[in-house]
């Protein structure tokens, strides 16, 4: 199969498997300029991917998602999230927990999370101190982290509560960096030898987590409020097409997974927002004028479906995709796209990095524009943030609502302005990208 692949990076596997690590984006800009919109790299101990960037390829690959398996190919977060995660299952499995999941993440359960959302992105702005600075990334992790505890696992007070906002901050926090991230693709630093090392401090955090978990799980079963709406209620009351309800592990290891793809990614993409609505006075301008439009009783929803704010979410999600390519797809029989056959087991990763600085789609692509999404309806395959296909993103409803919220409430009652002119650059988090030193802002005057 190795000289069938196209446009072979001749780099040794494990100076690959470096710079990925270092730097995914100049890694890509660097190979797209020397092969154009396909190439295969071989990460020491990941094998050999191909890399596709082309809007036409990557609709074949949507319209072809059964011949592919997407779970088994994400077997890196497994020690994170635990083998019932939805992001590592395939085939009927797979359906049976999407098709489980997906009703507290849609429609009307939307509503009910709105004004949850906006108070919490309040409480945590009152916090902030005229004249000081402070990390818009950490003040967007407490608000990300909060909604989740709130609206996903129903707490909002009490001991357990507590304990489980330190414990998941610490358990995220220890993969902050490029160096600290480094333990999640290479498996001889994942060796648990005590609460000494790295990993051994991760795995403990991560079995207190799954005991606080399932301490609240019992507790449910035991009072059995059907009252509640919450979604590990919601996930907890839900059953098959045969009455069978999720298990404990399956609600402790998909807890983990909406933790991990909902929380981190949604702070990242906030963070990068405030920063670019603050480094063009126009941008900001225009916003705050669309804000002021609404009635001062306007509903959170009625903000939601501002149209500038909108294309606001939507330019910074493109701009600064949370992961440089999308989880990798693996043939599972021979497949055809664009003018190339690939093998069965072919390991395909999708770029939306790559995609959404195509200058012929997106103009200009280095400078925010949010009228482009104003103007443009963009196709699935050239517009894709929370992916495509069978495995587009659970929570991407929720993850906007969020966005937009968070925006909303923050910029129309309190003033920000950068606290230093730098331009801010990305670097690794884990398996995501965030912004270096997580972007300075200072409250300019209390509302």
């Amino acid at each position: 199969m190795m000289s069938q692949l196209p446009n072979q990076i001749t780099a040794p596997a494990w100076v690959q498997l470096f710079n990925w690590i270092v730097d995914p984006l100049g890694f890509l800009d660097k190979y797209t300029q020397k092969y154009s919109d396909v190439f295969t790299m071989q990460l020491a101990g990941l094998g050999l991917s191909v890399v596709i960037a082309n809007p036409k390829a990557i609709q074949e690959i949507f319209n072809q998602d059964a011949k592919f398996d997407m779970g088994r190919g994400n077997e890196l977060a497994e020690p994170l999230l635990g083998r019932n995660s939805l992001l590592l299952l395939d085939g009927d499995r797979h359906r049976r927990e999407r098709k489980l999941l997906m009703p507290p993440f849609h429609g009307e359960r939307l509503h009910t999370y709105a004004t949850q959302i906006c108070k919490v992105a309040d409480q945590v702005a009152s916090q902030w101190q005229v004249g000081q600075p402070f990390i818009v990334r950490t003040s967007m992790q407490n608000i990300s982290l909060e909604i989740i505890l709130q609206v996903v696992f129903g707490l909002s007070e009490g001991e357990r509560y507590q304990q489980l906002k330190v414990l998941l901050t610490e358990w995220l926090d220890m993969t902050d960096s490029p160096s600290r991230s480094s333990m999640l693709f290479l498996k001889f630093l994942q060796k648990d030898w005590g609460a000494w090392t790295p990993w051994g401090r991760m795995q403990q955090r991560q079995r207190q987590i799954h005991d606080l978990l399932q301490a609240e799980i019992d507790e449910r079963r035991t009072k059995g409020d059907e009252k509640r709406s919450d979604v590990l209620s919601l996930m907890m009351a839900v059953r098959d097409e045969t009455g069978q309800a999720m298990s404990d592990e399956e609600l402790r290891d998909e807890l983990l997974t909406i933790l991990f793809a909902g929380h981190e990614t949604t702070a990242t993409t906030l963070s990068w927002a405030f920063y670019q609505i603050h480094q063009q006075p126009e941008v900001r301008e225009k916003l705050l004028k669309e804000l002021e439009s609404l009635d001062a009783h306007a509903s959170p929803m009625s903000m939601a479906q501002l149209p500038y704010l909108n294309a606001i979410c939507q330019e910074t999600l493109r701009m600064y995709p949370v992961i440089p390519v999308l989880f990798p797809r693996i043939s599972k029989v021979p497949v055809k796209v664009a003018d190339y056959s690939f093998d069965a087991e072919t390991t395909l990763w999708i770029s939306p990095y790559l995609v959404h600085y195509r200058e012929e789609l997106y103009p200009n692509a280095h400078h925010f524009e949010p009228e482009r999404f104003l103007d443009r309806q963009y196709s699935p395959a050239e517009y894709f943030p929370f992916g495509g296909g069978s495995r587009r993103c659970l929570g991407y409803a929720l993850a906007q609502l969020e966005m937009k919220l968070v925006l909303a409430t923050i910029l129309s009652k309190y003033q920000l302005a950068l606290a230093d002119d730098k331009p801010v650059k990305l670097q690794r988090r884990g398996f995501t990208l965030a912004p270096t030193g997580g972007v300075r802002m200072v409250l300019t005057e209390k509302p």
